[in-house]
């Protein structure tokens, strides 16, 4: 038996996890966590164990396949011959710009954090001219896109949080998708730390808290604008921080006098004495970090602006720039110096005829057949993009669409014509990265049957399509070293990493913005924004009030330990996974419940004016009337979700250097619920 390191393939960045896979004759035997990986130091969870079962699965998808009519489960096999032939002469036929691709978590299974596969198909689409979309847009980039106006996207690293951090606050973090950062908010509070957990429902991190708040969903915004309205009132900030890092505190604390704890009490459902605790512990705790949700938290009415609001809290304070301060590890947050190159040709990309980083109008293009064939990579894009309803409409006018992944999903039973059959994390060389490590993913075992790496697939329809500067290396390893030539990685390489078991420190600081420089016009954490009034934005802070709507139930979703993102055909595909979450469960209060005479463990049906879906109830206290949760990528879920742009076209990249798009939809659903 031969024992090999490697990475977990479940993405639970910033985190990750490392692996020690067992190999006895070509076949993995056994997987566990790697006790020397200074990440995860031996931890591997529930859904880490299941991954074994992607290997042998009966499920697995082992040939190219194609049928002649949707919808209909009359697949064929194929030989890769034919199935590349169909889809370069559909490329051809509709024209470079008509082609649009679409990535996703099941892409990046052994990439996570370097993105190899990414780079590669942005630089593919580039070459060609075809459509390529950022998958941040679906995830982090819109809580991001409100730091980054104000100039806060670092974090401070989970190592500096359990080490220094005397208050931390758990703002819409779940940290139950994200066990291996638990560990260390564990150590904090052995520590003595003050955890609070603030969020629309007790989550599994409530059970690590000392106070937990619970806000109607949407009113993030209106609780930090709360609380920066008691730090200004009660001269609790740090004049010589403010004076010197800041811009606009005049403009900000002439707008908050409008903001008090009196004011945001009925918006966000926490009594106003309670908000005047927070913000005091908070102003006089030094350090204290804040570790905001990474996807779901700007899933609905509010957004992009809690991010914009909570990012003033530590400049106020001076929580920036020191241990223990600032954001803690948040989903696509970088560490400072964190950074890799790039290969992907954006230089290459065409101007003319580009379609927008924006869910809306990917959804548009597809309805108006200006996107006629779509490459999903990796990804169901019916549980991830909003308004699915008008998103499978636009996928039934498509002249082809095509789904390259392990296992058959709920968008291509669908929609796909033809299926590309995918290799697993341990078929194919990869390399991941967290915030302060960089792991080496070797090639462990041979890939079964006709099952083939994306960097292939793309090779294969670059040649066909007269693409001859796609890949310019002589081997599997060159993408690789290419993006890891930086000064964040020591500049590493495939053989570098291999000579050094696999793993190497990155370069980089465990704490954020140490040099007290941040990536704004000015230099300085804004917290009034000249940026934000030439992109058509407030200049401050605002809290946005949810549209009115005949819907009585405000929906939230989210994640939980045993499901994260909809890969595995949403988990499904997965023994393991399928049995701890086999269906569809909504938490719903008593008081909701009872009114619509609905009994735990009973059939319910989900509706609005968009569409409606199935599951089971969950009657529970831990969520608060007026609002029902449920874990994301569900079948039926995004029926019922709007897919109405958050912010406009033109401003939806201003963050592109710093790698994330806010162009996700604004994800609200208002609901109605009854018994079956």
């Amino acid at each position: 038996m031969t024992v090999f390191r490697t990475m977990c393939p479940m993405n639970c960045h910033p985190t990750l996890c490392g692996m020690l896979v067992d190999v006895e004759d070509g076949r993995v035997t056994g997987v566990r966590g790697d006790p020397d990986n200074p990440d995860s130091q031996g931890f591997l969870c529930i859904r880490g164990q299941a991954s074994r079962e992607i290997l042998g699965n009966p499920k697995r998808l082992l040939h190219p396949l194609i049928r002649v009519a949707r919808g209909r489960d009359e697949w064929r096999q194929a030989t890769w011959e034919e199935a590349l032939g169909l889809i370069v002469a559909r490329m051809q036929a509709a024209g470079p710009a008509a082609v649009g691709a679409w990535s996703g978590h099941g892409l990046f299974a052994n990439n996570y954090g370097t993105r190899v596969a990414s780079h590669l198909l942005r630089r593919f689409t580039n070459l060609y001219g075809a459509q390529w979309w950022s998958p941040t847009m679906i995830c982090w980039g819109l809580g991001a896109y409100g730091l980054a106006l104000t100039g806060i996207v670092e974090t401070n690293t989970k190592e500096d949080m359990a080490a220094h951090a005397d208050m931390i606050v758990l703002w819409g973090a779940n940290l139950a998708s994200q066990p291996n950062t638990g560990r260390h908010l564990a150590a904090a509070r052995r520590r003595g730390a003050h955890v609070v957990t603030i969020d629309v429902r007790e989550t599994e991190a409530a059970g690590q808290s000392d106070d937990i708040l619970l806000v109607r969903p949407g009113s993030d915004a209106a609780l930090a604008l709360a609380l920066l309205h008691v730090i200004v009132a009660e001269k609790l900030w740090d004049r010589e921080f403010v004076e010197r890092h800041t811009v606009g505190f005049e403009a900000l604390a002439a707008h908050v006098t409008h903001h008090s704890p009196a004011w945001a009490a009925p918006i966000t459902g926490v009594p106003a004495e309670r908000i005047v605790a927070l913000a005091r512990r908070y102003a006089t705790t030094r350090p204290a970090m804040i570790l905001m949700g990474g996807s779901s938290m700007h899933k609905g009415a509010g957004t992009w602006t809690a991010g914009r609001a909570i990012g003033c809290l530590p400049a106020l304070t001076g929580n920036v720039g020191i241990p223990g301060g600032g954001l803690g590890p948040r989903h696509g947050g970088p560490s400072h110096g964190q950074g890799l190159a790039n290969i992907g040709a954006d230089e290459r990309r065409p101007t003319e005829g580009r379609i927008p980083n924006q869910m809306e109008r990917i959804t548009d293009a597809l309805l108006d057949r200006d996107v006629r064939v779509m490459l999903l990579l990796g990804t169901d894009m019916l549980s991830s993009f909003a308004d699915a309803t008008r998103v499978a409409a636009g996928l039934a006018r498509t002249d082809l669409v095509v789904a390259y992944d392990l296992f058959l999903n709920d968008t291509a039973r669908r929609f796909a014509d033809v299926v590309l059959p995918a290799t697993a994390w341990l078929e194919e060389l990869g390399c991941k990265a967290t915030n302060t490590h960089l792991y080496l993913m070797p090639k462990v075992i041979e890939a079964p049957a006709a099952t083939r790496p994306i960097v292939w697939v793309l090779r294969e329809l670059a040649g066909r399509l007269g693409l001859g500067d796609f890949y310019p290396w002589d081997a599997d390893s060159g993408p690789l070293d290419a993006i890891l030539d930086h000064p964040a990685t020591g500049h590493a390489s495939v053989a570098a990493l291999t000579a050094e078991g696999g793993m190497r420190p990155l370069r980089v600081s465990p704490v954020a913005h140490p040099d007290l420089k941040f990536p704004t016009p000015s230099g300085k954490i804004e917290l009034f924004s000249e940026r934000a009034i030439g992109l058509g934005l407030p200049p401050l802070p605002v809290h946005e009030a949810p549209a009115a709507s005949p819907f009585p139930l405000t929906l939230q979703q989210g994640r939980t330990l045993t499901h994260f993102h909809g890969f595995y055909d949403h988990g499904r595909a997965l023994p393991t996974l399928a049995r701890a979450e086999a269906e569809p469960v909504l938490w719903i209060s008593p008081d909701d419940a009872g009114a619509r005479g609905v009994k735990d463990g009973e059939a319910i049906r989900i509706h609005n004016g968009r569409g409606h879906m199935h599951a089971r109830a969950r009657v529970t206290e831990k969520i608060q009337a007026g609002v029902v949760w449920m874990h994301d990528g569900w079948a039926g879920l995004n029926d019922l979700t709007s897919g109405a742009p958050v912010v406009a076209d033109a401003a939806v990249d201003a963050f592109h250097a710093l790698g994330f798009s806010g162009g996700q939809a604004t994800f609200d659903a208002r609901v109605e619920v009854e018994a079956l």
